[in-house]
């Protein structure tokens, strides 16, 4: 249904303030016919479908972004599960997040806040009667009811780090932190706060009798920095909560990837560890319909963070744990149970797309449930046969969608953004199958240019994934949008190198110890296959990427053999023996450097370091342009300043821009735009004869 069509219901009080700064949706009006910068900052955010209990409709967000305001905010909405008469039912100053139905459907709860400080808060299912229901210290960042909606479990902070005051009191105003062990940052933050498991009983109308159920544990849960309410599940009667908790500190934390699932008792008090046997990740528990099972995913190798994501299920009664993806030898991203307790939804990367699959919990069978030149997200359950969910390409935002158990095309119950993308000529994407030099082939998407003239010469982009065990399928970003470089009359060359998932195990873990190997090779491949094609001009190929793929930028520029015209690379790893010292996370930097440079008996880790970019800068000739942000942790701007000193020194072209209120990713608005604008414009500059 088109996004115009919503209609605002009356009653969104209590939270709503100055109409000024409601960001509402803007009245885009294309100029050129074309995907441009504008259009995609334009654009409506759509996410958390959230199915009714009586099945018959759906609640979800929308999000907007500001560019005068320089921030975003999400309201919700709500539409029949056919699609008809969807319906506004907030406007407010700012995001209401963690929307659930309640009460059979008669009214909703949220996260909502109000002064920085976020709580839950309840209202009427067409978004009156607004009001906080809880008010816990600091305020809280997720939360999930039980069944009988009688208790919730909230995500709450404690108090972690030492700060000066602590040390001396009489220097209130001393700044120093002082640190005597690891994990100290973490990815965009200094740790002083970690989150904990905050239940309460709950009426309906307030949350009560707060406790803190791991209170004097030194540990995260949820686990930093992505963790939420999918780290949690109740039992069915309410009795149990499981949760994901990685019960270790410091260097011991930095080290481990080993979480484990933990079930408190409500009568008891009592905690025990389901999974202690268990080394990698375990995460996402949700138990059966019945109770009488618990599903989860599970890592196997401590320290492998890319390890393949199996899925789990353990009998309740007996304790009997059972790995359903024996046969499967792909990583499942998500799942939801079936309401029938038979089988569990999951969607998986798999040859270059996400598709919605169905397993047999009793015969480990596998079924396609929907599928297409898409990547699904989210799995909400109607019922047996049907569930909602969202799904994006590279040429399409998330929208919501309607799966039904034996047709794999999947049906479109909102179109938010129809209005925007009518106006426009969008690019193509293309599937090409890629020799590599090793005998593989590679899958290789390429995104042409909107009204693309085989007649004529086009410059290209080649796009190198970071992760580097992240996926290369029907990805939409609004950071890396390929649309939006495909727009700009660019050919985006994107091809699924070795250490993506989706081809299967061997396919993903052949990257790890080996950064500067096969994937470089893999990338290579990819230009020289296309270099062949008559409109692909082999004298203006440029390459991207951020991250390993910033990484991969700055190696290819001493090691391309004159392919590319022009490179961009952002939060990138330059100098991989800083790296190693720098980043946080030493189980990443172990596992796939292959361990510390001092290690001189460590054949996997000398071989890493030998082969770091810094190395290869004395062959640099590529003019290069370098970005970062201050505030990413993971990978310090330091790392991309080195990088932009040596090839001023080197007397090669080269621009930079470092983010000082930015992390690993570039996420205000007008930050943003400035982003693209010096990302074209750079590639313009050396790519097109407009120079």
């Amino acid at each position: 249904m088109s996004a115009t069509a919503l209609m605002l219901l009356s009653g969104c009080n209590s939270a709503t303030n100055d109409d000024q700064n409601i960001i509402d949706k803007p009245d885009y009006k294309s100029e050129t016919g074309i995907f441009d910068i504008d259009a995609l900052e334009a654009l409506g955010r759509v996410t958390e479908p959230v199915v009714s209990p009586d099945g018959k409709k759906v609640l979800y967000g929308i999000s907007y972004e500001s560019v005068e305001q320089n921030t975003s905010n999400r309201d919700l909405y709500v539409v029949n599960i056919d699609g008809t008469d969807p319906q506004r039912i907030t406007r407010s100053e700012k995001s209401e997040n963690n929307a659930v139905w309640i009460a059979g459907g008669e009214k909703i709860a949220f996260i909502y806040p109000v002064d920085g400080v976020a709580q839950m808060w309840v209202m009427n299912a067409d978004g009156t009667d607004r009001h906080a229901v809880s008010s816990v210290e600091g305020g809280i960042s997720g939360f999930l009811l039980s069944p009988d909606e009688t208790k919730v479990v909230m995500i709450g902070n404690v108090k972690y780090a030492r700060k000066a005051e602590d040390i001396y009191p009489d220097l209130p105003k001393a700044t120093g932190r002082v640190v005597d062990d690891l994990m100290y940052k973490h990815w965009d933050e200094w740790v002083t706060e970690i989150p904990h498991p905050f239940v309460g009983n709950f009426d309906g109308t307030k949350v009560t009798d707060v406790t803190d159920i791991m209170a004097d544990e030194p540990y995260e849960a949820p686990m930093k920095p992505f963790g939420g309410v999918e780290s949690f599940a109740w039992s069915p009667d309410g009795k149990t909560l499981v949760y994901v908790s990685r019960k270790l500190t410091g260097k011991e934390y930095a080290l481990s990837t080993n979480s484990d699932l933990y079930a408190y008792d409500f009568d008891t008090k009592k905690t025990r560890n389901l999974t202690e046997e268990m080394m990698g990740y375990d995460t996402n528990p949700a138990f059966s319909p019945d109770g009488s099972k618990l599903a989860w995913l599970s890592m196997e190798r401590d320290g492998y963070e890319a390890d393949k994501n199996r899925l789990f299920v353990m009998d309740m009664a007996t304790g009997v744990k059972t790995d359903l993806t024996t046969e499967w030898d792909y990583t499942i991203e998500e799942f939801a149970w079936n309401p029938n307790d038979l089988s569990i939804w999951f969607i998986a990367y798999h040859d270059g797309t996400a598709p919605v699959f169905a397993i047999d919990v009793n015969t480990k069978t596998v079924t396609v449930e929907a599928e297409g030149l898409v990547d699904f997200t989210s799995l909400s359950p109607v019922d047996e046969t049907t569930l909602v969910t969202m799904n994006h390409s590279m040429l399409r935002p998330n929208e919501i969608f309607v799966v039904t158990k034996g047709n794999t095309e999947a049906k479109a119950i909102t179109d938010v953004n129809g209005d925007i993308f009518s106006q426009l000529t969008m690019p193509t994407v293309e599937k090409r199958m890629v020799p590599t030099t090793d005998g593989k082939e590679m899958l290789t998407w390429v995104v042409y240019p909107p009204k693309f003239d085989k007649d004529k010469k086009y410059p290209s982009i080649l796009y190198c994934q970071g992760g580097p065990q992240s996926s290369v399928s029907q990805a939409w970003s609004y950071r890396w949008n390929f649309a939006l470089m495909a727009s700009n009359g660019y050919i985006v060359i994107m091809p699924n190198r070795r250490g993506v998932p989706g081809f299967g195990t061997e396919w993903e873990e052949q990257i790890s110890k080996d950064y500067p190997g096969q994937n470089m090779k893999d990338y290579l491949a990819a230009v020289d296959y296309m270099k062949q094609e008559t409109y692909v001009d082999a004298e203006r190929i440029g390459a991207t990427g951020a991250s390993y793929g910033g990484f991969s930028i700055y190696w290819l520029a001493g090691n391309h053999e004159g392919r590319f015209a022009c490179l961009l690379a952002h939060a990138g790893i330059f100098n991989m023996e800083a790296q190693y010292l720098e980043t946080e996370e030493m189980w990443f930097a172990n596992w796939d450097m292959g361990g510390a440079y001092w290690e001189k008996d460590n054949a996997a880790a000398q071989r890493t370091f030998a082969n770091s970019p810094h190395r290869f800068v004395d062959r640099w000739t590529t003019p290069i342009m370098i970005s970062h942000g201050e505030y990413d942790y993971r990978i310090l701007a330091s790392q991309g300043m080195a990088a932009f000193n040596a090839a001023k020194l080197r007397g090669i072209p080269a621009e930079m821009v470092i983010f000082p209120d930015e992390n690993h990713w570039i996420l205000k608005p007008q930050n943003a735009i400035m982003w693209q604008r010096l990302f074209f414009r750079w590639f313009d500059r050396w790519l097109k004869d407009e120079k």
